[in-house]
């Protein structure tokens, strides 16, 4: 089989990028940043079906972070967040947050949260995060 000449190759890369476009860019994004201690992690998720298998994120052996967001693409259903503290027993749910829509479309990303400051724990520790939608279509 001969190779195809290069401006057919373009046109081929260019077709091939339209059709698969949309379900690349299409999906919606929530990125969330946690800090605890002075250190900060980005947690970045897309739309789920089933909320209940989102794992729970460690932050410095305190807490838990867990953002969920459930949906399909650029459909966003709902979120909800969710912060545990550590326990020597079982984390303790100390924080549960729910957004739902209508969310800001559009191009730039929309800040779900703002900032938020969660103390729990004998000691009172703090969690901060705050989280942006991205790709949310209407």
């Amino acid at each position: 089989m001969r190779p195809l000449p290069c401006p057919l190759k373009h046109a081929v890369l260019a077709l091939a990028c339209l059709v698969l476009a949309p379900s690349v860019w299409s999906a919606a994004l929530l990125r969330c940043e946690v800090t605890y201690a002075g250190s900060t992690q980005v947690f970045e998720t897309g739309p789920v079906a089933d909320p209940y298998p989102v794992p729970s994120r460690d932050m410095g052996g305190r807490f838990w972070f867990k953002p969920v967001m459930v949906g399909q693409g650029g459909r966003v259903d709902y979120v909800k967040l969710y912060a545990y503290l550590d326990t020597p027993k079982q984390p303790v749910l100390i924080h549960e947050a729910v957004h739902l829509p209508p969310f800001q479309t559009g191009a730039t990303p929309y800040a779900l949260t703002g900032t938020h400051h969660l103390y729990a724990g004998p000691v009172e520790r703090e969690l901060i995060y705050s989280c942006t939608l991205h790709g949310v279509q209407p």
